[in-house]
């Protein structure tokens, strides 16, 4: 029986790598965007703003249509919505007057689908039946960071090979994945996440259990504890190291990216012999330790190499805490994956908006812009250890 289940997993791996061509894809293209359509920077930096946007509306609004279309029809949809806004890219910035607006529709129409994609791939992933979901859903989480990786390593070799003018080509070769993956989701197996002759918890009925609000408060620290370090990695290897903004790139968030996946396949590979809640006791402890190295430490090349700890450290906070509520909330349903979710891209919004205001509130100092997001890694150790009380 549980055979059966394992092309559909694969495919939700997949589905994570969909995901992260659809985050990390466009980025790389900013500096030809304005180049090439003259458009201002300070408008093109607001497409990550407008595609997390779009996400977290997506977010909230599934609550109220996956369950009445179905999981499959929602999964094969976001698939062909995040194909679309890639393929659009390529030819709406030229067909409309304003190449912004086109650019700007391409994100929204691919952010839905990702959107889309973040709320569901976890709970299909739940539902499957397996020896030990902590495991599955670890595994799961680290092919975002293998998707991420590869994005920018390919997108850069190619680049390399054929020229970033060419990168029409490429954005349709990305857009194949999710084509091809919506149509293997038209024909794995889907199991129930809430077994025959239960229903899911109503919004007030999660509303009200206290755990839950533990849960979704873990969901944005374990996104802004990411994001926090992530987002600014790169600045961090350019100015402390003095190196170009691509090897910046290789050095800050890959280093990240690969040691989160690493973190994330370990315990998806041995997941069954550690318990939980002491691996992401010790994992927020080391990730307190990293901010405090990267913030305090005199050292740039210290600096950096805390940075690369930390994404050791993050890797089993998001899919820990999908984990946990799981666990404790197994009618929890669609409603509180796609909270949890929620929470998650507030937390990846919000850690980089605070060390970026605290950063520019003292002089562009951005080692003290870290050391106020300690607070997120320290209120998750809190959320871990109230949540054992609560169960």
């Amino acid at each position: 029986m549980k055979n059966q289940y394992n092309k559909t997993i694969t495919a939700c791996f997949v589905g994570y790598i969909v995901q992260a061509i659809v985050n990390n894809f466009v980025p790389l293209l900013f500096l030809t965007f304005q180049r090439t359509y003259e458009i201002p920077l300070s408008q093109i930096t607001l497409l990550v703003t407008f595609n997390f946007g779009v996400q977290l509306l997506v977010d909230l609004l599934s609550v109220y249509f996956v369950d009445r279309i179905g999981y499959r029809a929602s999964m094969v949809l976001a698939h062909l919505l995040a194909a679309a806004g890639l393929i659009l890219l390529t030819f709406l910035p030229e067909l409309l007057p304003s190449p912004f607006a086109g650019i700007l529709i391409a994100v929204m129409v691919y952010a839905i689908g990702g959107g889309i994609l973040e709320v569901l791939v976890s709970p299909v992933v739940e539902a499957c039946p397996s020896d030990n979901k902590e495991k599955a859903m670890s595994m799961l989480h680290s092919f975002y960071c293998w998707g991420h990786v590869g994005v920018v390593l390919i997108s850069t070799l190619f680049f390399y090979v054929f020229g970033i003018e060419n990168w029409k080509i490429l954005a349709a070769a990305w857009a194949v994945i999710p084509i091809c993956n919506a149509f293997v989701f038209t024909r794995v197996p889907i199991a129930k996440l809430i077994e025959e002759g239960e229903s899911g918890l109503r919004l007030r009925e999660l509303f009200g259990i206290k755990i839950f609000w533990i849960l979704l408060i873990m969901m944005v620290c374990a996104g802004a504890s990411e994001q926090a370090v992530s987002q600014w990695a790169s600045t961090f290897a350019e100015k402390g190291l003095g190196i170009s903004k691509t090897a910046g790139d290789l050095a800050g968030p890959m280093a990240f990216a690969i040691l989160m996946g690493a973190s994330r396949a370990f315990y998806g590979k041995y997941g069954d012999r550690i318990h939980l809640d002491r691996f992401m006791i010790y994992s927020c402890c080391l990730c307190i330790a990293s901010y405090l190295g990267i913030s305090l430490s005199p050292n740039p090349l210290l600096s950096l190499f805390a940075c690369a700890i930390c994404g050791l450290s993050v890797g089993i906070m998001w899919p820990g805490t999908f984990s946990k509520a799981s666990a404790a909330l197994p009618r929890g349903g669609t409603a509180m994956f796609a909270f949890l979710a929620l929470g998650g891209d507030l937390g990846c919004s919000g850690g980089p908006t605070l060390v970026g205001m605290v950063s520019s509130s003292l002089g562009d100092n951005l080692k003290m812009g870290v050391l106020a997001g300690v607070i997120f890694p320290v209120l998750l150790l809190t959320g871990i250890v109230l949540c054992r009380k609560q169960h």
